[in-house]
């Protein structure tokens, strides 16, 4: 059997990095398919592949930089591809993977991060980020930005299954595409040290630093609770200004590799994150690490994360504002013994790479068997015929 996989695009290893290589893991003869690929070699041999096929994309300048003004561009390019000699396709779409044009003896299976979301509800946040909110280049983006919508709709039909990574981005897909999607939460790589190193006195925010990671909440929180220490791991566009305003308790380290974000994870107090996020494998990381999550009350953190019952690992606040975040905050230092630091690790093992693997391949084999025993049900008409 013949495996393509098409993922969206690849210059950073993140969270939907994670999936494809699990997913490699699973198929490692398969080919590699996407947009654009500037990742360094010794990043591809981390997911898991030496090569991959790129579109023409690839050639276009400054795409670095600039890889969201071809946005307008990425439909067109998924379907240039040609996948007519592989059995199997699997997309891992978090945008237009899932576009790819498959034929009728062919099964195609989307592993759907989300639907795309600058063309849905972030879609006035993706106008201000590229400087398209208002004027001429604003409509001109709000004319594509719609047609795009038309066209994910449209090409949400094409995959013979829907997979996701959380529920609450399933009933997204049924909102948007009208489609059931099966969960399978993605594969958290959980902690590695045999024990928990001693706790710290600072809290934790670690993301990139942009504005809907909503770290400026978080630091304006910590401004106006300055006997706590925070400390923000990451960098972004958004670093220099959140400097700017953050109080003498709030550190900042930039950019930490993945060992030292562990520590900072293991020895913190708790983790707090503000975004709302599909799914979060960061608040899973933590945990992992021992540390209790803080956490917006939306998304999928609230199926990752446990604030009720005999053994919660962390708690959540409604609002990502300073004053509901610093309520939350002292909420938790009030009764912080009572969270135990190894009932979050075990909490995160329900979400370990061996379980995503497991139960990705039952989930293919399962389509495989309905989709062969399809094909053997049309057999009989048509020799009858």
């Amino acid at each position: 059997m013949r495996v393509a996989i098409v993922h969206d695009w690849l210059y950073v290893l993140g969270g939907a990095e994670q999936v494809l290589r699990e997913i490699l893991k699973c198929y490692p003869t398969a080919d590699v398919f996407t947009l654009f690929d500037l990742l360094r070699p010794e990043d591809r041999r981390k997911l898991g592949f030496e090569r991959s096929h790129t579109s023409f994309l690839q050639k276009m300048p400054f795409l670095e930089r600039r890889h969201r003004s071809y946005l307008p561009l990425m439909p067109l390019a998924i379907e240039q591809f040609d996948l007519s000699s592989y059995d199997l396709v699997i997309s891992s779409s978090a945008a237009v993977a899932k576009g790819v044009i498959i034929g009728p003896d062919q099964l195609h299976i989307s592993y759907v991060h989300s639907p795309m979301r600058y063309a849905w509800d972030l879609q006035h946040v993706y106008l201000k980020e590229s400087g398209y909110a208002t004027g001429l280049r604003s409509l001109i983006a709000r004319t594509l930005l719609h047609h795009m919508r038309m066209w994910d709709v449209r090409t949400s039909h094409g995959p013979d299954a829907i997979i996701t990574n959380s529920q609450f981005v399933a009933r997204r897909i049924k909102k948007v595409y009208g489609r059931d999607a099966k969960v399978i939460y993605p594969p958290v790589t959980l902690a590695s040290r045999d024990g928990i190193l001693p706790v710290g006195n600072h809290f934790l925010a670690a993301s990139r630093l942009v504005p809907y990671k909503r770290i400026e909440p978080i630091v304006r929180a910590f401004n106006a609770m300055p006997d706590l220490e925070l400390v923000v791991a990451g960098d972004g566009p958004e670093a220099e200004r959140l400097k700017k305003i953050a109080g003498p308790n709030v550190r900042f380290v930039g950019f930490v590799p993945d060992r030292d974000l562990r520590d900072l994870m293991t020895t913190a107090r708790a983790f707090v994150f503000a975004a709302e996020e599909d799914f979060g494998i960061i608040l899973v990381e933590a945990q992992s690490e021992g540390a209790p999550v803080l956490a917006l009350g939306k998304g999928g953190a609230r199926e990752s994360i446990t604030a009720t019952g005999p053994r919660p690992t962390g708690m959540f606040f409604d609002k990502a504002d300073p004053e509901t975040i610093a309520d939350c905050v002292r909420s938790f230092v009030a009764k912080e013994k009572t969270i135990s630091r190894l009932d979050c690790r075990q909490r995160a093992t329900a979400f370990s790479v061996e379980r995503f693997r497991s139960q990705f391949v039952a989930a293919v084999n399962e389509e495989l068997e309905r989709f062969r025993a399809g094909d053997q049900g049309l057999a009989s008409p048509r020799l009858i015929a």
